[in-house]
């Protein structure tokens, strides 16, 4: 269990991004949560230089339609990385299992097929409270952090 705060991170120490473009691809599924996450992400890809214009952000029904909504936007925009937000929440049946599997390896997939990184920001939590700790609650919002890897992510592939 994470015991820092997620959104704490050295400005300084991140690549200029001026001029790169970020794709986020948002589940619609438990909006309180992936909105709040979204909007970290946001926030900080602003923060680092990046133009309101070079964040293009589309919404897909649930996390395991991120796969696919990440691949349109990588096949149809031209991004330098890409962020897929979701949350799953255990539930009393096997179904969160096959979700977390299949996002998990459909996202590895998409960053071992195109050159383009993909990062996880999908938060896999056993209630509730967890995620709402982690998408701006006591444990910060992981948005922000998966955006500072998308920078850096965005960075090593231009390099």
């Amino acid at each position: 269990m994470a015991t820092t705060d997620l959104s704490a991170y050295d400005k300084e120490s991140l690549p200029n991004v001026k001029g790169f473009r970020f794709g986020i691809v948002t589940s619609e599924w438990n909006p309180e949560i992936t909105e709040n996450l979204t909007l970290g992400a946001i926030d900080t890809l602003l923060d680092n230089g990046v133009a309101e214009e070079d964040i293009i952000t589309w919404k897909v029904p649930g996390s395991f339609e991120l796969i696919y909504g990440c691949k349109k936007m990588l096949e149809s925009r031209n991004v330098d990385a890409i962020i897929a937000i979701g949350n799953v929440i255990q539930g009393e049946t096997k179904h969160f299992d096959f979700v977390c599997d299949g996002v998990t390896q459909g996202i590895k997939d998409l960053n071992i097929k195109y050159d383009t990184p993909v990062i996880f920001c999908v938060l896999t939590d056993n209630n509730k409270q967890q995620s709402i700790d982690r998408s701006g609650g006591k444990l910060g919002n992981k948005g922000i952090e998966c955006a500072v890897a998308a920078i850096k992510m965005a960075e090593l592939n231009k390099r």
